[in-house]
């Protein structure tokens, strides 16, 4: 789950919620207009959260505070277990989506390398994405220039449904928010604003009683579509 404190509410969004958001703005990406692997990028970018869905259904509830618990502060363990759910849906439909999510995994999560409790986590994603990448006859430099553009995808997403002011490198590309847009730079979007927009619902910021108090006070909440635009722009 996403969470942005926004005045007095919190704004939840879903991380699949979130990977729809991804999907739309890799789409827009220039250099996979006319890209022979467009459609599994896309996949992956669409999917690479899916094993969030029932964490997200359930939430994540923190006792002591009496708050949720985002995708950041929940345990290792979870952030673990997620992903071979997600490799293991997608794999169905397409391999080499699925390999880059496995890529993905061990990317985003690369922070914990070298902690005992985690090795096991990166030996299974590796494992597996090697594993769907022979069977779906793609070589791993190919994987290696096509992961890129689901990693910044993420990233636009997340920038814009957190929020971030703060700039974040990726692959070489910078992403931070300004109050009228997410930039991009180098433009891999074009310069004109492009319209994007993601589902939340909103609660007040407050202590919550039990995880079904929270649960219930989200589920009457109604949804909201909260808009923005992508733009690129490239450096000075």
């Amino acid at each position: 789950m996403i969470l942005r404190l926004q005045s007095d509410s919190l704004l939840f969004v879903t991380q699949p919620d979130h990977a729809v958001l991804a999907a739309d703005v890799a789409r827009r990406f220039t250099p996979l207009a006319s890209h022979p692997r467009r459609e599994p990028i896309l996949l992956a970018a669409l999917e690479h959260d899916n094993g969030w869905h029932e964490p997200d259904a359930a939430l994540v509830f923190d006792e002591e505070s009496g708050r949720a618990l985002d995708f950041i502060g929940v345990a290792d363990a979870l952030k673990q277990s997620v992903w071979p759910v997600a490799i293991d849906r997608v794999a169905v439909r397409s391999l080499y989506a699925a390999a880059l999510i496995a890529e993905h995994a061990a990317f985003v999560y690369g922070g914990n390398r070298g902690k005992a409790s985690w090795q096991g986590f990166f030996e299974d994603m590796e494992r597996r994405r090697d594993d769907l990448l022979q069977r779906a006859d793609v070589p791993r430099e190919t994987l290696a220039g096509d992961y890129p553009f689901v990693a910044l995808a993420d990233l636009i997403s997340l920038s814009f449904c957190n929020g971030w002011t703060e700039a974040r490198e990726r692959f070489g590309y910078r992403v931070w928010t300004e109050p009228d847009a997410v930039i991009v730079s180098p433009a891999i979007v074009p310069g004109a604003p492009v319209e994007i927009r993601v589902r939340a619902r909103r609660i007040p910021d407050r202590r919550y009683g039990s995880a079904a108090e929270l649960r219930r006070t989200l589920d009457a909440a109604p949804v909201e579509w909260i808009g923005g635009h992508v733009r690129g722009r490239d450096p000075e």
